[in-house]
């Protein structure tokens, strides 16, 4: 079954026929002021299993696990691999081979970046008169002007402009790691203790000042990527040690954000969405295990958790590509819902354009799905029936069902993901019609993109 050419031709007809997120809704009725607000929060290196609400023993994560207990909670749910990759395909909606320059992670002295022509999600919001901000890591380039968030759609920007180990002892460069805010630096060196408390006010003033506005609010958190740091009101906090604390200040970030929709009053009007950009770093170079600004920030054991799944960041098995997704709507997704059907990071482009009345580009591919017929209960089945896994420029996997099938070690590895979901069981030599029916599919879209296989 294809999926781009397939993908992006229902993702026209649904936004031709005004299609917006409330069922029965048109894009008419949303221009007339009730289009909902976004609020889009983006962990960085947050394993599936970090969360309590997927199954962490000892992290507590009370305002995720209210909002999972409220919305739904997704247990298929894809990114890519990597950090400038897993940004590209978010805010794009695009595989990230398809744009030039962001398949693989930008450092600080790269001179590459998402491409000026790219729509991005805050581009399409922007043009329906949307308030928008991006306060946090953007990582998809800063050596021109037109890499930065303000030339992709952002009104504001308050944040790093790559990850927060891009600075000696970790990374060689002399470039120094700066706070900015639009496109001045206004902060060196950082405390990055401080980053995720001021992330949180930054976007929750945001949501104050535009209340009487329809919004987007990208929310993409510098945390808990190594270097670990946090407040030192959540220091000591978490039995789960430094990175337990790291997280536990995001789920405080998560509830200040939800009480600033709340206390603006237009809680029963926002889109929320809460998840990471890939697995967790648990296999981390030597370089990352460095006394960090406090000390022994990066021993090996402060690292997050893949849940039951194999591997981690960095691979295209299931602990490296399978995130914790949080998606909640007031009085449109149905409460306590777990969807186990896959989808992909790309599928939320596709999604909040869907539910803003926004058109989805028609001169492109598009490779992200409407997501709003599986979070409303009005189909148990995932509109993303083919999942693509992108490593760098690389193709090296695809999943069609519970079947997916991996050639990045050379000799093909099949797994059944219902049956075997730890992906321990090679059955490639049982089922060769399989292997080759799922190569067939990997070789269309290498084709299409231009993306090699291993």
């Amino acid at each position: 079954m294809r999926t781009t050419r397939r993908q992006f031709m229902a993702s026209s007809a649904a936004a031709t026929a005004g299609m917006v997120f409330a069922q029965g809704a048109s894009a008419e009725e949303t221009s007339n002021g009730n289009r909902p607000n976004i609020v889009l929060m983006f962990a960085d290196d947050a394993g599936y299993g970090d969360l309590s609400c997927y199954g962490h023993p000892t992290i507590h994560t009370p305002n995720l696990d209210q909002l999972a207990a409220e919305g739904v909670r997704f247990t298929s749910f894809y990114a890519n691999p990597a950090c400038t990759p897993a940004r590209a395909a978010l805010l794009t909606g695009r595989h990230p081979v398809r744009p030039g320059g962001v398949a693989g992670v930008i450092g600080p002295d790269a001179t590459r970046g998402l491409p000026a022509e790219e729509i991005t999600t805050a581009t399409a919001l922007k043009g329906e008169g949307y308030r928008t901000k991006c306060v946090g890591k953007w990582h998809l380039g800063h050596a021109e002007e037109e890499f930065m968030p303000t030339s992709h759609g952002f009104d504001e920007y308050f944040g790093l402009l790559y990850s927060n180990d891009m600075i000696r002892p970790w990374v060689n460069t002399d470039r120094p790691l700066e706070l900015y805010r639009d496109t001045e630096p206004i902060e060196h060196p950082v405390d990055q203790h401080t980053l995720t408390t001021r992330y949180t006010e930054e976007a929750v003033q945001f949501i104050h000042d535009n209340a009487d506005d329809p919004f987007f609010l990208y929310l993409p958190y510098t945390m808990p990527h190594l270097p670990l740091a946090t407040a030192e009101r959540f220091e000591g906090q978490s039995r789960a040690g430094l990175y337990g604390d790291v997280i536990e200040a995001l789920d405080w970030s998560a509830g200040e954000i939800m009480n600033a929709l709340r206390e603006a009053g237009v809680a029963d009007n926002t889109l929320v969405i809460w998840l990471s950009d890939n697995g967790p770093w648990i296999n981390m170079p030597d370089r990352m295990l460095q006394a960090g600004p406090h000390g022994l920030e990066n021993e090996p054991w402060h690292a997050g958790s893949p849940g039951p799944f194999r591997n981690a960041k960095g691979t295209t098995y299931e602990g490296g590509v399978r995130v914790p997704t949080i998606v909640w709507k007031p009085d449109e997704i149905p409460a306590g819902r777990i969807i186990r059907e896959p989808a992909h990071s790309t599928d939320l482009f596709t999604t909040i354009l869907q539910a803003c009345g926004a058109e989805i580009p028609d001169d492109r591919p598009i490779d992200g799905n409407d997501l709003g017929p599986l979070l409303r209960g009005e189909t148990d089945e995932s509109p993303t029936q083919v999942h693509h896994y992108f490593r760098g420029g690389e193709l090296q996997a695809v999943r069609q069902g519970p079947w997916k099938l991996r050639l990045a070690t050379g000799e093909p590895e099949l797994f059944h993901l219902d049956r075997d979901y730890m992906e321990r069981f090679n059955v490639a030599e049982d089922y060769p019609e399989k292997v080759e029916e799922l190569r067939a599919l990997m070789e269309e879209m290498a084709e299409e993109t231009g993306a090699p296989l291993p």
